[in-house]
């Protein structure tokens, strides 16, 4: 899990935070893929932006990346 934040600030002159999770497969030697939140954060900028994201908590992260599995069917195509 990163958090992660836009390279470029957005037409409002502000920055945009979200989570990645990277994904893996049994015995892969590569990602097979990410999941990526909504934006979550916004600032003026870039570590604005992310310093939000940084001080969740173990279980508020965990509930975005629940909320993103069930989106994403990948749970039962395992």
């Amino acid at each position: 899990m990163a958090a992660s934040v836009d390279e470029d600030p957005g037409a409002d002159g502000r920055y945009g935070a979200y989570l990645l999770f990277v994904r893996w497969r049994e015995g892969a030697d590569r990602p097979a893929g990410h999941l990526e939140t909504d934006y979550l954060a916004f600032g003026d900028t870039a570590e604005a932006a992310t310093s939000p994201l940084l001080h969740l908590t173990l279980q508020e992260v965990k509930d975005h990346l629940e909320k993103l599995i069930a989106g994403s069917g990948e749970r039962g195509a395992e």
